[in-house]
């Protein structure tokens, strides 16, 4: 399923974040990725609308298993275009957002391809 960059960013802060919390809430998605909590809830219902992620009784986050699939690969993306860029000489600033940018708009092939050159580059 293609979904939008703005999908990818929510579904890859409540994977990072619910790996040092338990119980994640919709006020801390908002406080880590700087937006409002009525922002936050409107992009959170598209989520459950697309079975992406649940929420509990109690208001905890939790990622469907497509949920975590579709953020893990984000976040592995991510992981590994910052890694590349910033082994390049990109500084780390620059790295983050450029990083940011690219997960979303880099075909599988190019990814992997990048990923092929980073791989080989570190061996």
């Amino acid at each position: 399923m293609d979904l939008k960059s703005s999908s990818e960013d929510y579904l890859e802060t409540i994977l990072l974040l619910s790996r040092s919390t338990d119980g994640l809430h919709a006020y801390q998605v908002a406080d880590a990725m700087g937006f409002s909590k009525p922002s936050v809830s409107v992009a959170l219902k598209k989520l459950r609308d697309l079975d992406m992620l649940t929420v509990d009784d109690d208001g905890h986050i939790h990622l469907t298993d497509a949920g975590r699939e579709a953020a893990e690969r984000v976040y592995r993306r991510h992981s590994v275009l910052f890694d590349w860029l910033v082994s390049n000489g990109v500084p780390e600033d620059s790295a983050l957002e450029d990083a940011c940018a690219m997960e979303h708009i880099l075909s599988e092939d190019t990814f992997l391809m990048i990923e092929r050159l980073y791989q080989t580059a570190a061996v």
